[in-house]
């Protein structure tokens, strides 16, 4: 762990012993002196959502020194280890923006996050009168260690803006250690790992490839390796993270597991026509990777932490595998394990209002299950209890899928590993896997508005509240289609509504959805050209 370090070390080194302040009290000269280095732009308002802070890089350098402060209130109110990820995951390259990382590896809880917009938004008069409210409302001791995990990812601007990350920490007299390139599900591995004394695993790097690599070879040894059962995988890297991981992660895996990395960031722009979120929205393959019929393929998102496979059949047609089916997959497998070490345990499989209508049903028809963390710990210690000779391999089985998916976020490296391990295990090809249950023809779109905080939603983001009139819209428009629904729902990362349909055909799927970003864009506050007929 490094102390603080920049233009004022001298102020710093004068109020920093060992760690921590050693009068309870903030030096609020070196906040406004570090703070005077990173100006807020005039009139600029951004809100701390799901995603963190995400905008144009250039709009990010106060923002990220005051991410820095509040990182070190955080770190000495929960007495653990905070994070925080220079990143904007798919956005495009000339965007950033940063999220902070709660002590087990979780998303930083709500009301932080309230203090967090607030503090971004603050003029810099207001700056001492913010931290010492929320020093007051969370009993925050100002003599604690404080100590913060920083990471960032590909973007030319990364790198500059976690330096101002690291004037806020300094500011506050915190201690950092910083990781620099690393994906977003790698650094809150890590931060989980430091606040559990590295029971979770080693908080390094090389931890989390040990970890996952162990998992995935464990889970494999039943798996055929003869000819045709080998594991190919081309892996659309988005020009970002994912691809340097990979490279450096290669060495410990299998040599089973073939894999071949497109879209590596050698030549072309971070998600420019690839990655996850491109593949999903245009169901279409990336930029720069050829698929011949019937090959495995997926896709990573800018920051790693999403992933969706494809294939095109010998027709040549598209066929995209995502989330849903990843959640079937994973937990038919884990209820079958269940089943053989003879445990009836409940599950949950937990879907967002994106889930295609099917595989409510799907699950609902042949599972009826849910999945929490609850329910992961008690499988983790039926796997490490079982006995019986009969039952102790699918138990160990059980146990290395838990190591393989138990991130607190999502992780494209983890769900890929996972995912083709159950599939060399059960002998499935991706054409098998696909035809579990046949989706819903649907489509989504993006509409840009000019303010994305006057669409408010309710009902699990399925029913839209403001502006006024446009859920009525949306009822009236659904009538219209079979086996349909519609909704949308403001994105969390910019200035764009985000609208999903589902219908009985494609055609109409399309059609719905082209009318109800007609509909947001009278009724929200469109900008630029109208939206057009889905091609």
């Amino acid at each position: 762990m490094k102390p603080g370090r920049g233009v004022l070390d001298r102020v710093a080194a004068e109020s920093h012993v060992g760690g921590c302040w050693g009068a309870a009290e903030m030096d609020f000269e070196a906040v406004a002196k570090y703070s005077a280095l990173h100006l807020k732009p005039a009139g600029l308002s951004l809100q701390y959502g799901t995603a963190g802070f995400r905008t144009k890089a250039g709009h990010l350098d106060h923002v990220m020194y005051r991410m820095g402060l509040l990182a070190v209130l955080r770190s000495r109110q929960t007495k653990s280890t905070i994070g925080v990820m220079v990143t904007a995951s798919h956005n495009p390259e000339e965007d950033n923006g940063v999220k902070l990382v709660d002590p087990l590896g979780e998303m930083l809880t709500s009301a932080w996050e309230e203090y967090a917009t607030r503090l971004a938004n603050a003029e810099e008069q207001e700056i001492q009168s913010i931290l010492t409210e929320i020093c007051q409302k969370e009993a925050v001791k100002l003599h604690q260690y404080a100590s913060v995990f920083i990471g960032r990812d590909t973007r030319p601007s990364s790198e500059k803006l976690s330096q101002s990350v690291i004037d806020g920490v300094s500011a506050l007299g915190g201690q950092y250690h910083d990781y620099g390139l690393v994906t977003t599900p790698q650094l809150h591995y890590m931060v989980c790992c430091q606040n559990t004394q590295e029971h979770y695993g080693k908080a390094t790097v090389e931890g989390y490839y040990q970890k996952l690599s162990k998992a995935f070879g464990e889970l494999t040894k039943q798996a055929s390796s003869s000819g045709d059962d080998q594991m190919c995988l081309k892996i659309d890297c988005a020009n970002g993270i994912g691809a340097l991981k990979l490279k450096e992660m290669e060495r410990n895996l299998p040599k089973k597991l073939l894999i071949h990395l497109y879209n590596d960031g050698t030549k072309e722009k971070l998600n420019h026509l690839c990655g996850a979120d491109f593949v999903k929205v245009h169901q279409k393959p990336p930029l720069g990777l050829e698929i011949k019929p019937n090959e495995r393929c997926c896709s990573f998102d800018g920051d790693a932490d999403r992933i969706v496979y494809y294939y095109n059949d010998t027709a040549g047609h598209f066929h995209l595998v995502d989330g849903d089916k990843i959640a079937t997959l994973i937990s038919t497998f884990i209820k079958e394990l269940l089943i053989k070490i003879g445990q009836t345990l409940k599950m949950a499989v937990i879907q967002t209002a994106y889930a295609n209508g099917s595989s409510t049903r799907y699950l609902e028809e042949t599972m009826k299950v849910l999945f929490s963390k609850a329910a992961e710990e008690k499988i983790r210690h039926m796997a490490k209890e079982e006995k019986e000779n009969q039952k102790r391999e699918a138990a160990k089985m059980l146990e290395n899928t838990i190591d393989l998916i138990n991130q607190t976020v999502g992780d494209a490296i983890s769900d890929m590993l996972v995912i083709e391990a159950i599939l060399a295990l059960k002998g499935l090809t991706v054409q098998q896997w696909d035809a579990i249950y046949t989706d819903l023809p649907n489509r989504q779109l993006k509409v840009k508005i000019a303010d994305r905080r006057v669409i408010d939603t309710t009902d699990a983001e399925r029913r839209a509240v403001t502006p006024a009139g446009l859920q009525e819209k949306i009822d009236e428009l659904v009538k219209k289609y079979r086996v349909s629904r519609a909704f949308v729902r403001p994105s969390g990362t910019e200035d764009v509504v985000r609208v999903y349909s589902e219908a009985d055909t494609q055609e109409n799927a399309d059609s719905l959805a082209h009318e109800v970003s007609l509909a947001v864009y009278h009724l929200a506050g469109g900008i630029g050209e109208p939206p057009q007929p889905v091609c």
